[in-house]
């Protein structure tokens, strides 16, 4: 076999390799995804508003962030803006990617940049740094493995929910289903001790704010506690040298 043939074999068992490591997520992802859809009808939008916000955002966080806001009456910029300070973390994914995947092309990195989710973002990055010896290629090839499974259940299921959704009397309120599965899908994400305080400095952050008018107390809480989890992981980078030393 020629090392062309033998190199798009390769990158084509390093696909499949990032298919089936994610593909357990699906457990995750397909209720989640299928309440967002059920929720979003709750809260006024129609199927091609609720396939529209899950297609373009592809973060269920950030979704289920601006849903909380447009259910409380907040403007629409508000609702955006706050999804878009939950996004945020998208920026330090894609910085720690950079070493394995730079080196591809500006429409590839476009389309990664598309598909990034958290749960295939951490499988990839654990097997890049657990797989040094890896080629460019296959480490593109895996990481589209990785996002093309999730995604298309993604949107599967938020269409199923979405149509789910117009079959529920107005009178089943679901607005419980709003805070109910943001903690869900942001609590599996403490892993550290940065993130707990992040967490409970935007927590107390979004009581003491929450008198400030179209739910901006939320986007405020949302920096107060990226900027103390940030501040926490400085704090411990600059005292582990000297814990080894």
């Amino acid at each position: 076999m020629t090392q062309r043939g033998s190199g798009h074999v390769t990158r084509r068992a390093a696909f499949l390799r990032g298919y089936l490591d994610c593909a357990p997520f699906i457990l995750i992802v397909a209720p989640y995804s299928m309440m967002f859809g059920v929720v979003a009808r709750e809260a006024g939008l129609d199927v091609v508003q609720v396939m529209a916000m899950s297609v373009l955002v592809i973060a269920g966080a950030s979704q289920f962030t601006a849903l909380a806001l447009l259910q409380d009456n907040a403007p629409v910029f508000v609702a955006l803006l706050g999804a878009l300070v939950v996004n945020l973390r998208m920026a330090m994914y894609s910085a720690a990617l950079v070493p394995h995947l730079g080196h591809a092309r500006f429409g590839v990195r476009a389309l990664m940049a598309y598909l990034m989710v958290d749960q295939a973002f951490a499988v990839a990055v654990r097997t890049y740094e657990d797989r040094p010896e890896m080629m460019p290629g296959e480490k593109v090839a895996y990481y589209f493995g990785c996002m093309m499974l999730i995604c298309p259940f993604w949107y599967g299921f938020t269409f199923l929910g979405a149509v789910v959704g117009q079959a529920i009397p107005p009178s089943y309120s679901l607005d419980f289903a709003v805070p109910v599965c943001f903690i869900a899908l942001t609590a599996p994400l403490l892993r550290s001790g940065p993130h707990v305080l992040a967490a409970f400095v935007a927590g107390i952050a979004s009581l003491l704010f929450a008198w400030v008018p179209w739910s901006l107390g939320l986007v405020i809480a949302a920096l107060l506690g990226l900027v103390a989890g940030a501040q926490a992981e400085l704090f411990l980078r600059r005292q582990k040298p000297e814990t080894e030393a």
